[in-house]
């Protein structure tokens, strides 16, 4: 196996060299070169052609979001953001995401973290993931005007000769669950749902505590419907989409004819994640008087597949997951369709679409 080549780019020295050593460790990879600000970043891609950019969002001179602009537009290269847990710095990395990264690390302590250990593992798996990811599908995505990142068309129902026999007037929950590249995907999706949207729509995207809620204002504020973090023993509205937030498995309860979040953070994380995929999937199949949607986009891993085969077993449930073709990572949905459950694969621009097939 040809190792993948990483560029490493970060104003710190002593970081530098801590992600250096850290990726070195697998024999996968060759850090072929490192660079102290966007600028140095810049110059360093023409020179070493690097298969995939670790790229810190605060830096002096040319900072990781003005890099990753130009990265996409003249290299378009997987780029993984490295920031601190910081609200600024966790709002400059859903920016990114919407720039065209392809994930993140979440710095433990800060822009110096000296103990970047604790991510050690998860850094060089992220790494590793991103030099499987083609280059010819980021390259078409960063030249979409008005694909994953300016969704603002509407999506409409079909006419009602098109309409599978579903009933269309029973309550509906709708689920999405989404991992590597999602922001991007939820941006596309979730800001083409109507604002009349007669259902509450929950959605897990893996990410940890803080960037949960700066990806919630994002899609708010570009959003018809509202979108926010969800709390614990709240009613969920239609109209309203809750994302789980880092560190809590959101799971829902019947109460008095509604339906109420549940933030867990007791349950142990499902396949390192929480809030897991499966573990809402899961909770949702336990409710009795509601019609169930299931969206699985792009991801590493195959978060998800376990929770819809329960959800498939426990009454009405429509499962759609993403098309190979506009997944960042084909994992989460692959793992699904697997499970010979899925009733519809759409690439990402027909998802909002798709949903709203099945709505009143």
């Amino acid at each position: 196996m040809i190792r993948k080549k990483v560029l490493v780019v970060d104003d710190s020295a002593f970081m530098r060299k801590l992600i250096t050593d850290f990726l070195s460790t697998s024999p996968d990879l060759e850090v072929v070169g490192t660079a102290r600000n966007g600028k140095d970043a810049l110059l360093k891609i023409e020179k070493f052609a690097p298969d995939v950019v670790t790229l810190d969002v605060e830096m002096p001179e040319m900072n990781g979001i003005e890099a990753l602009k130009i990265i996409m537009e003249k290299h378009p290269l997987p780029v993984i953001m490295l920031s601190s847990t910081t609200k600024e710095g966790a709002e400059n990395t859903i920016t990114a995401m919407n720039h065209g990264a392809v994930d993140f690390i979440a710095k433990p302590s800060g822009a110096i973290s000296l103990d970047l250990h604790k991510v050690k593992e998860e850094l060089v798996a992220k790494v590793l993931n991103a030099g499987s990811i083609s280059i010819a599908r980021l390259s078409r995505d960063s030249k979409e005007k008005n694909g994953i990142f300016n969704a603002v068309s509407e999506a409409k129902a079909p006419s009602s000769s098109t309409l599978p026999p579903w009933n269309q007037h029973t309550d509906k929950i709708i689920c999405i669950g989404t991992s590597t590249g999602g922001p991007r995907a939820l941006q596309q999706v979730v800001t083409s749902l109507p604002s009349d949207i007669q259902a509450p729509i929950l959605i897990v995207q893996h990410m940890p505590p803080g960037f949960t809620k700066s990806l919630a204002n994002r899609l708010n504020s570009l959003s018809k419907i509202t979108v926010k973090e969800a709390e614990h023993g709240e009613v969920l509205e239609k109209g309203t989409a809750y994302i789980a937030p880092g560190g809590f498995h959101l799971k829902v309860e019947e109460k008095r004819g509604g339906l109420m979040a549940v933030l867990d953070d007791s349950e142990l994380p499902r396949s390192g994640h929480r809030p897991a995929v499966d573990v809402m999937f899961e909770s949702v199949s336990e409710i009795t008087n509601y019609d169930k949607i299931a969206v699985i986009m792009t991801g590493m891993g195959s978060d998800g597949s376990k929770g819809l085969v329960k959800l498939k077993g426990n009454g009405a449930v429509k499962s759609i997951a993403e098309a190979e073709e506009s997944c960042i990572v084909y994992g989460m949905p692959k793992a699904a369709v697997s499970t010979n459950l899925v009733d519809e694969i759409e690439s990402i621009e027909n998802i909002a679409g798709c949903i709203m097939k099945y709505m009143p």
